[in-house]
């Protein structure tokens, strides 16, 4: 399974990744929304792990532009938001 971390903590990113490889998953990594959406824009990912906040492009704005392109890539979302409109915009995007 291929997957795309989009995640600006350098921290987060290293111990995301290293879980994830440890259970045999082929995972790459992108630091800002920009170069998150280049690489999940080239389709062959089976999930990517979005954070919400990104410098460049935000995760939201990542997810709409996916779906624009009708990748059927799964999508989580990372985010330490929890009202209820940011649900909703996360779900609607």
């Amino acid at each position: 399974m291929r997957v795309l971390l989009i995640e600006n903590d350098q921290r987060l990113t290293r111990l995301m990744e290293r879980v994830l490889a440890e259970e045999q998953l082929s995972v790459d990594v992108a630091h800002d929304g920009d170069t998150g959406l280049e690489l999940a824009l080239r389709g062959i990912y089976d999930v990517a792990i979005v954070d919400w906040m990104l410098p460049g492009r935000d995760g939201p704005s990542i997810c709409r532009a996916m779906r624009r392109e009708k990748l059927p890539t799964a999508v989580l979302m990372l985010t330490a938001r929890g009202q209820v409109e940011d649900r909703v915009t996360g779900l609607d995007s």
